[in-house]
């Protein structure tokens, strides 16, 4: 069997992130023998400079258009670019991104403010999924990141994210200190400057 033009196929008939053990299954391999087909694929696809490339999503992987095309893909399918994100959402899901998974109540007690419509706002954008429920009275919903949060910020996996800084790791974001009121007067983005850098 050829796999690239197996792996090629699949990826491209599903049109969303496929994961890595399902394509083992359907192409008779097991998961890293895959893994070292899709790294020599995606391998291919840059030494060809091929307008398509291979994305790696935690266990997932996906097809995806080269960014430096993007004018003409815009161009001649009218897509257009999303909104930008405000920066209570960046806040919010870099909150989410480093102590996933969270409830509402959590990113509010850092916050200190309400948060559900920009976690709304997060859901709809495809950015974080509901997760699960805790076993606790009330059964507050959990969120975490998607696959398409990866996409979005470049990341493979969530092991990629940059590290925070020492005044706010996550056991000290989760205790209830006056470093997490410092932290919201400044308008301090771990995510954003993170990334800026």
């Amino acid at each position: 069997m050829n796999y690239f033009a197996a792996i090629e196929a699949v990826l491209f008939a599903s049109g969303t992130p496929v994961e890595i053990e399902r394509l083992a299954q359907g192409l008779g391999i097991d998961p890293a023998a895959v893994r070292q087909q899709l790294t020599a694929y995606g391998e291919s696809l840059d030494r060809e400079k091929r307008g398509i490339r291979l994305l790696f999503l935690d266990d997932l992987v996906q097809l995806a258009a080269r960014p430096e095309y993007e004018p003409q893909i815009i161009a001649v399918t009218d897509l257009k670019h999303g909104a930008p994100l405000s920066g209570a959402a960046l806040e919010v899901l870099s909150i989410i991104a480093y102590n996933q998974p969270v409830t509402k109540s959590f990113i509010e007690q850092i916050r200190g403010v309400e948060s559900g419509n920009v976690v709304n706002n997060l859901v709809e954008k495809g950015l974080i999924e509901e997760y699960e429920r805790l076993m606790v009275p009330g059964r507050p919903l959990t969120y975490r990141t998607t696959p398409n949060f990866l996409r979005a910020f470049g990341l493979s996996s969530l092991s990629e994210l940059p590290p925070l800084p020492d005044s706010l790791l996550p056991e000290e974001i989760t205790s209830e200190n006056t470093e997490d009121e410092n932290a919201e007067e400044d308008g301090f983005d771990p995510l954003s400057e993170a990334l800026e850098e």
